[in-house]
This record gives structure tokens, sequence and C-alpha cells, in this order.
């Protein structure tokens, strides 16, 4: 009688931990596709906080934090990781995740600026850079390009499927400017007619940009290390936060440094004045850092954002042209005033600095913030 009329303890709380009113259970059904192909507990947890759970939410569902509450679903729900049963009831072990080799991809990213440095010295050799003409840097800027894509082929800059397509136009349209927009700024200013920027001047800009592929990619690499051992030591995603946030901005730091070594270097040797044009070190630091920190989000799914910064930076660029053409139109000449004062104070290349260096900045500040989220690491 006691054993078919009594119910232990254990068993009724038990009953009412896996019965329907587990809002545990709830959760595990609505969430059952990204528990059952996470391979550890830290991508649920970052897979909770994507759709909007915050360890405040976390409470309602009797745990401390994300953390403690990813750990819970991950042992109760059986993963596709640990082996899937085929029609014969045969037991397939899961595939395992593609890597790629360390030294693979750190070779790649040196690729870019191996081509453009042999191009220049080859170009060396043909008479100079200045007597090549814009042809030979437009040709010089083509290879570096297909070089490029090679190079974010593999390895921390890759971008999943074609979630970059769209920003590629944009690129162009700055590197572009790095080749034409000093002369035609300088002529519409009233400087007279220019095809392009001086051909050393544009040659140290792509050159230092070719070579800022490898430390972009390192440091990327050291962000997605930094953030999983900061996934595996927090317990709570606003410790994840505090964590991640301080090496991102000093990540980006180092970049800006590497960045800044090679744009003057690159101008010392190819022999551009200082302060001149497009190859101003400022110029091609404050494009640098917005292609990297573009890539940086791109990779980690926010091309949105990414994209608004490099339109952003186009439309600042366009529209200086703009002013300075209309400039020239009999009764506009108000309009070119504030292009004019700015290319005097800091000459043309002051333009592409200004719109790089604020796209950029806006760019550090939404990183800062969608970057120490758990959810952009996984």
């Amino acid at each position: 009688m006691s054993d078919t009329g009594t119910t232990p303890m254990g068993t009724t709380r038990l009953a009412r931990r896996t019965g329907p009113a587990d809002p545990v259970k709830t959760l595990m059904h609505s969430h059952r596709e990204l528990c059952e192909r996470a391979v550890d507990p830290l991508e649920i947890a970052a897979g909770l906080e994507a759709h909007g759970v915050t360890d405040r939410a976390a409470a309602r569902f009797r745990h401390r934090d994300v953390f403690s509450l990813a750990e819970e679903l991950y042992a109760r729900v059986p993963r596709a990781a640990e082996g899937g049963t085929d029609a014969t009831g045969t037991t397939t072990p899961h595939p395992a995740r593609a890597t790629d080799p360390r030294a693979g991809w750190a070779l790649r990213t040196l690729l870019p600026g191996a081509v453009c440095a042999v191009a220049l010295v080859a170009l060396r050799y043909a008479g100079g850079i200045d007597a090549a003409g814009g042809m030979i840097l437009l040709a010089i800027g083509a290879a570096g390009t297909v070089a490029l894509t090679v190079a974010l082929r593999r390895g921390p800059l890759r971008v999943e499927g074609h979630t970059a397509r769209v920003s590629r136009l944009w690129v162009c349209w700055l590197l572009a400017y790095v080749l034409y927009g000093d002369g035609l700024l300088h002529a519409g200013t009233g400087g007279g007619p220019h095809g392009a920027a001086p051909p050393a001047e544009a040659a140290a800009a792509l050159v230092a940009l070719a070579f800022a592929v490898a430390p972009a990619a390192w440091c990327a690499h050291l962000l997605s290390v930094q953030a999983r051992r900061g996934l595996t030591g927090s317990r709570g995603l606003a410790e994840f936060a505090s964590r991640t946030r301080p090496v991102l901005l000093g990540l980006f730091a180092l970049y800006a440094v590497a960045l800044t070594a090679l744009a003057v270097s690159a101008e010392l040797l190819l022999g551009g004045g200082p302060g001149t044009g497009a190859g101003h070190p400022v110029a091609t630091v404050a494009l640098g850092c917005l292609l990297f920190l573009a890539r940086l989000l791109t990779v980690h799914g926010f091309p949105k954002a990414a994209a608004t910064g490099l339109v952003t930076a186009c439309a600042v660029e366009a529209s200086a042209l703009l002013l300075a053409t209309a400039g020239r139109v009999p009764g506009f000449e108000t309009v070119s005033a504030p292009v004019r004062a700015l290319a005097d104070a800091g000459g043309a290349g002051a333009v592409p600095a200004l719109a790089c260096g604020a796209a950029a900045l806006g760019l550090l500040i939404h990183a800062a913030v969608s970057l120490s989220r758990a959810s952009a690491h996984t």
C-alpha cells in the first residue's frame, strides 16, 4: 500500500521539474536546434543572448545567469555533435570542424603586400614610378586586389557567404579615391587639371594598406582567441563584456600603431613628400582603420553596420568633390569654400582623413558595444 499510495518527496520534485510547468523545458523546446548543434555550453549561452535572453531573464528560469542556464540546456538536450543514427541504425560520428592551419593564412595575408612590393621594384627598374603614370598604378591596384581576395578566403578575416558583397563597391570607391581623388579635388579647387594623385604618393598608400592586411588578420585572430577565453572564464554577460571591450580597444590601437608605421615607412621609402596628397599618412591610417573595423564587424555578423560606415565615408568624399566642382561655376564660388579651406589647411589628404576618420570612429563605438557581446563570437 505504501508503495502505491505515497510518492517520495524527491520524485514529486522531479515531476515538478520535468513537467509542463518546467520553464527550462519550454526554453529547451524553443531553442532545441541551437542546443543540438552546440559543441559546448558557451555556444548555447551566446545563442540565447542573441535571442534576447539576458542574465536578468535567466532568473525566470531559476538560474543566476545565462551561462548557468546554458549549462543545464547543454546537459539535457542530446547534441548532433555526439553522432547520429542512419537508416540502418548505425551511429555515425559528427564531422569534425574544418580548421585552417595558422601558418597557411598567415602567409596568405602577406601576399597583397608582396605583390605590390614586387610590382614597385619592377617599376623602379623600368624607369621610376613617376614615369610609369596612373595606368601602371591601376595595374598594381588590380594585382593587389586579386592578391587580397586570395588572402581573405581563409583565416580570421574570412566572411561566410556573400554578406560582404555590398560593401565591396564602397571599398572600391575608397581605393579609387586614393588614386584619383587628390587630383580631382585639386582641379576642382582651382589648382589645375590632374588626372590622378602623384604616383609615388598613391603607391605609398596602396603599399601600406596592402601590408596592413597581415596585422589586421593577427589582431582579428587574437580577438577571437581572447573572446573565447573570456567566454570560458566569465560567469555572466556583463562580466564577459567587461573583459572583451578592453581587449578589442587594445588590439585596435595595436593595429593603428602598426598601420601608422607602415604608412610612414612607405611614404619615406617611395619618396612622397610628407603631408601631401593621398599619400599623407593620416589619410592612409584613417582609411586602413575604417577598412579593418568594417571587415571585423562583417566577420562577426554585423555587415549592415560595416556598410553604413563605408557609405558614410564615400558620401563625404563624393560631396567634397561635388562641392569643389560646383565652386568653379560662376556665382557658386562660395559653395566650395569649406572644402577649399580644409584643403588649404591640411592638403588634399585632409578630406579622406576626415571622411574615413569620422566613419572609423563611428564604427569603433559600434564595435565596442556589438563585439563585447557573447553572441558575436560564435
